[in-house]
């Protein structure tokens, strides 16, 4: 039935990540392997921190609420994508499509977001210490949390009611293997120029502007950390080369989706399949690695829980 904006399409059919048969299998193989070891990683550090009395800082605070924000993005795109793997024809609903679309960019804006807030911590906690208990406060944080969850779903809820403007009556072929705004986009039915310069300007730049920002403040860190001889100074090092690498793996591939006019490439898919499935499952192994004290509570845990 006819919606009033015009659409008549009620399915989409995703045609997935490769026509090739045998590739389809090996990377459904590939992926399901790894999201079935890494990503019980993203619970180990929410329970490594709940439990763990020492790890109370907002670092780590904000830590546990990445990796809750990392595991639910998972969620999204990963587990349908392996289902449609072994399927012959990959269908999803239109409402099925828009739900898709929006919890992608509602964890995805609310992860970009807090990884703002993540390096206004370290920049109070390196150079201005005295202030750090007034200013990270739990309260304070507990604000920052909910202005990030609202960021995110102010930021999602655009996109969405810009695509519930557009009407779709005839192509229903997606050429990915997800819902997202560049691929929904070419199959409306009217004209996008005006539609596309919006969600430009609502994802693209502000995943650039956010990029810039993080690169800047890690920049001012690094510097002053590197001119003092404190005895945190490896410390501090190596928490700040952790975010920066985690900034440009989530906000790379953002920014090649989301900042260029609407055509496709060859390596979309590519970058897609990174940003939406690979990214999300290596923030654990990421901060695994390079956090002492996560890694040494991780360890604690799991001898008191193994005889």
């Amino acid at each position: 039935m006819e919606n009033k904006n015009g659409t008549v399409v009620t399915e989409f059919i995703l045609l997935g990540l490769t026509q090739s048969r045998e590739i389809q299998l090996l990377v459904f193989v590939l992926i399901l392997i790894f999201y079935l070891i890494i990503l019980p990683g993203n619970f180990l550090i929410i329970l490594t921190i709940r439990s763990d009395p020492g790890l109370t800082a907002p670092l780590y605070f904000f830590l546990g609420n990445l990796a809750f924000l990392d595991a639910s993005y998972s969620f999204i795109v990963a587990p349908r994508m392996l289902v449609d793997f072994l399927s012959e024809k990959k269908v999803i609903s239109y409402r099925g499509c828009i739900t898709q679309l929006f919890f992608l960019h509602f964890l995805g804006g609310g992860e970009g977001l807090l990884l703002v807030v993540m390096a206004f911590d370290r920049y109070i906690a390196i150079c201005r210490p005295l202030h750090y208990s007034t200013v990270m406060s739990p309260r304070a944080c507990y604000v920052m949390l909910l202005a990030l969850w609202l960021g995110g779903f102010i930021h999602s809820i655009i996109q969405v009611a810009l695509i519930l403007c557009l009407p779709f009556c005839g192509p229903n072929q997606l050429d990915n293997f997800f819902c997202d705004v560049p691929q929904v986009i070419k199959l409306a039915c009217t004209d996008t120029f005006v539609v596309e310069l919006l969600m430009v300007f609502n994802s693209g730049l502000m995943t650039l502007l956010c990029f810039l920002g993080l690169l800047a403040s890690y920049a001012v860190i690094l510097c002053r950390v590197h001119g003092s001889s404190s005895e945190g100074k490896s410390k501090a090092m190596s928490t700040c080369t952790t975010h920066i690498i985690v900034i440009f793996l989530m906000f790379g591939p953002g920014i090649f989706i989301y900042t260029r006019p609407f055509r496709a490439f060859p390596a979309d898919k590519v970058v897609s399949l990174f940003h939406t499935v690979i990214f999300p499952l290596l923030n654990p192994v990421i901060y695994t690695l390079r956090n002492q004290e996560v890694k040494a509570s991780m360890k604690k845990l799991f001898h008191q829980h193994i005889p």
